[in-house]
């Protein structure tokens, strides 16, 4: 086993001659950038099991944080001494210190070490009822790690200097069962030497023509590819499908997105046909369901759209990133499609400075789910995998779903957000969405450490209250979200009433010939009577960040 001379302990460890390391965990990643952590887990007879591959002889350390931080964590710590394997059970308070339980809930299931590892494999209850545990949920973990090259000793383990660190998964996420052969055919959409600029966010957007296909090809895996070194800076990557009606031409020069001098070719690509975030891996579509390739209705050109995150001003960057596809003639049963739910990202999705919670909400309304399913799919559409997104504020995200006024089950969450780490879920069971029912996405925000009001915007530092949705059979709806309502904005922050509309446009901000930034400017000339009763330092930042904006 991986050729190393094993010094295993079957006789001290019950039920190792069961399994031990030939019983295979579904779930694997590397927790260090040296290579010297592995973490494997998986689900084990109503238990969750975790197995250490760790480049050590001295203990191994594992446990979840709420931060990510020693503070407030529940850690288990395990290795081999003189021979014989050992498996403890610890937590830390608020100020770090570090515990012994007394409740040890953890269990070794079996351990080994040889002159340059130590593997420990053990067990625990998704709930322990143990205050000094955490819960393990569908939420997002932030386990950490660390390890020791001495052993624990009677007075605990030693401090491990800079060999620990933290990471973001979701342990809960269904297996990803399909494997691809190796001589799967693949064509990528990457960028080549964009320059990024000195500033703290850029859309950078390039079109790409789909290679010509004879027959009708289905997507079954999209994989990212991240320059190295650049795991940070690629904060997420969407893919639109285009107009068909262009030449080559418009493939010759890649520009800033939402910029007044972008291509016009541009504006024709509105359809996600594929979204990647921060922390997320590849993505393997279910066995019966592919993205479409090669037919009339099927993209010939997409437009990539990568969104830069360079908060230090970093100068000099140069990226090569994008998307790997991964494409058959295996035609499967059904053609995936994406839709964008939530918050319609705008100045208009407002959040409160110093607020320890609040909570914005976007409206799939039942109107526009029931037009779109009635016209091509009155037997519903079949969610199968759920994208949240959200930005630096964000703390939580749920998807919710409602038919005839009931809530149904939750489509997607994720209670512990955690915004370097986005990837999408795949459901356990697919969910159908019928004509009439409506999704609301809730977003929960904590901006306790801010002194001015968050804006929703491109920015990472504005906010945004999204999900994508990957379902089938694919159907002409790509966009089905909603905008907070202007009247109920100012009201909120006291405006009493408004009077003296400057013209009839700015009567309907809705106008198809006004803007929205048309209709903020229009609100620039009305006058505004606002409520004085509330003297608190907060709101009044509030109101004088939101009219300084409208002024």
């Amino acid at each position: 086993m991986c050729g190393w001379p094993l010094l295993l302990l079957w006789g001290l460890l019950p039920g190792a001659a069961a399994g031990g390391l030939g019983r295979a965990l579904p779930h694997r990643t590397l927790l260090d950038s040296e290579g010297k952590y592995w973490l494997s887990w998986g689900p084990r007879g109503g238990r969750l099991a975790f197995r250490l591959e760790v480049r050590t002889a001295g203990y191994v350390g594992f446990g979840f944080s709420p931060t990510g931080a020693m503070a407030a964590a529940d850690i288990v710590v395990g290795g081999v001494a003189h021979g014989r394997p050992y498996l403890q059970d610890y937590f830390t308070n608020a100020n770090r210190e570090l515990k012994k339980d007394a409740q040890q809930d953890y269990h070794l299931e079996y351990a080994m070490e040889n002159s340059t590892h130590t593997v420990v494999e053990f067990t625990r209850e998704l709930h322990t009822c143990d205050m000094n545990d955490k819960s393990i949920t569908e939420s997002t973990v932030r386990v950490i790690w660390a390890y020791h090259h001495e052993d624990v000793g009677e007075a605990g383990p030693k401090y491990h200097d800079s060999n620990r660190g933290t990471k973001s998964l979701r342990l809960l996420n269904p297996e990803k069962t399909t494997v691809l052969s190796t001589a799967i055919p693949y064509f990528d959409l990457v960028n080549q030497d964009v320059p990024i600029p000195n500033k703290g966010t850029t859309y950078w957007c390039q079109m790409f023509k789909i290679p010509v296909f004879q027959e009708k090809h289905h997507v079954i895996k999209v994989e990212p590819l991240i320059q190295r070194g650049h795991e940070s800076l690629v904060h997420h990557i969407l893919l639109y499908q285009c107009s068909s009606s262009f030449n080559d031409s418009v493939l010759d020069y890649g520009h800033e997105c939402y910029h007044p001098n972008m291509p016009d070719a541009f504006l024709t690509c509105e359809t996600v046909i594929f979204a990647w975030a921060i922390g997320g891996e590849g993505f393997s579509y279910p066995p019966h369901v592919g993205l479409s390739l090669g037919t009339p209705l099927d993209p010939r050109y997409v437009l990539l759209e990568v969104h830069y995150d360079n908060p230090t001003y970093k100068e000099g960057l140069i990226d090569n990133s994008g998307l790997r596809l991964f494409h058959t003639t295996d035609i499967k049963k059904y053609d995936a499609g994406v839709i964008e739910a939530g918050l319609w990202v705008s100045l208009f999705h407002t959040i409160p400075p110093g607020m320890p919670e609040f909570q914005s909400e976007g409206h799939c309304t039942l109107e526009c789910l029931e037009e779109a399913l009635e016209a091509e799919k009155p037997s519903g559409i079949h969610v199968f995998a759920v994208l949240l997104h959200a930005h630096l504020a964000g703390r939580g995200i749920r998807l919710r779903h409602f038919r005839k006024g009931e809530e149904m089950r939750l489509l997607a969450y994720d209670d512990d957000f955690d915004f370097n780490f986005q990837e999408f879920q795949y459901l356990r069971e697919e969910q159908t969405i019928l004509p009439g029912d409506n999704l609301i996405t809730e977003c929960r925000y904590n901006t306790k450490d801010r002194s001015r009001m968050t804006w929703g915007g491109l920015s990472t530092r504005n906010e945004m209250c999204l999900s994508y949705l990957l379902y089938y059979p694919r159907i002409n709806l790509t966009r089905c979200a909603s905008i907070p309502d202007i009247m109920e904005q100012l009201q909120f922050i006291g405006v009493k009433e408004i009077y003296r509309p400057v013209t009839l446009e700015a009567e309907n901000p809705m106008n198809q010939t006004t803007s929205r930034r048309q209709w903020i400017q229009c609100l620039v000339r009305t006058h505004f009577l606002i409520e004085s009763s509330n003297r608190n330092l907060t709101w009044q930042r509030v109101r004088g960040s939101f009219l300084k904006l409208l002024l």
